[in-house]
């Protein structure tokens, strides 16, 4: 009766990992000969990784990345002028705690979108918040902010990210609304975040005049990894 009214606090107290854990050890004759403080322990460790586990859900939740890549992942036997060892150094995001900028350039399909996401998944993975953009979506997200009245608000939940991902820059050029608010968000980000812009073009080079200079540049050469493999066995961009 006591065990069962032990694990109905649990539950109620939502220490979902204890209580996996604290089942695990009744059934598990192994657990018998540990000390006290050895299966409080364990418990204990259970609890801490369950709930970093949610944590890391919801962040990659709320970076709305638009494919599930890894760091791991990247493929360095394709030549596309980058080399192994530079992009595990970014991957430590060293540069996010610096607060500096990665602008990633180079031909459609080479991989700009999939190394962005990789990069922006590991931020996640070590416990920085990420959101992800297509640069059109971001400016009808701040119309409608606009006409709702949440501008600013929506704007303070940009300033809260670690780390903004910007795609399709350069794709259509800017019309001057669009021009003042990305300068909203730059002076909010300048040195209090860091920026990942995928550039498509050499267009609205002047606003990127704000960030390059404490910017990492990334460009991707090589043929289209879209016409090596074909659209149905990669979604790199």
């Amino acid at each position: 009766m006591m065990i069962n009214e032990t694990k109905e606090k649990m539950g109620q107290m939502k220490l979902r990992g204890m209580l996996k854990a604290f089942e695990e050890q009744l059934s598990c004759q192994n657990m018998a000969g540990l000390s006290f403080e050895e299966r409080l322990g364990f418990l204990i460790d259970r609890e801490f990784l369950e709930r970093e586990n949610q944590k890391l859900t919801a962040r990659l939740r709320q970076a709305k990345l638009v494919q599930s890549a890894n760091i791991e992942d990247v493929d360095y036997q394709i030549p596309r002028g980058f080399d192994k060892s530079s992009i595990l150094s970014f991957s430590q995001c060293k540069w996010i705690s610096e607060k500096r900028n990665i602008i990633i350039t180079g031909a459609t399909g080479t991989g700009k979108t999939f190394l962005a996401s990789a990069l922006a998944q590991k931020a996640c993975r070590l416990g920085f918040n990420a959101v992800y953009y297509r640069l059109n979506r971001l400016f009808d997200e701040l119309n409608v902010s606009k006409g709702e009245g949440s501008y600013i608000k929506f704007l303070d939940r940009l300033a809260k990210k670690d780390l903004l991902v910007i795609d399709d820059w350069g794709l259509n050029p800017f019309s001057e609304t669009h021009r003042k608010d990305f300068f909203e968000i730059i002076e909010d980000s300048y040195n209090q975040k860091s920026l990942i812009i995928i550039r498509n073009s050499t267009a609205a080079d002047a606003i990127l005049d704000r960030i390059i200079h404490n910017s990492y540049k990334i460009q991707l050469k090589g043929q289209s990894m879209r016409k090596k493999f074909g659209l149905a066995d990669i979604l790199e961009t």
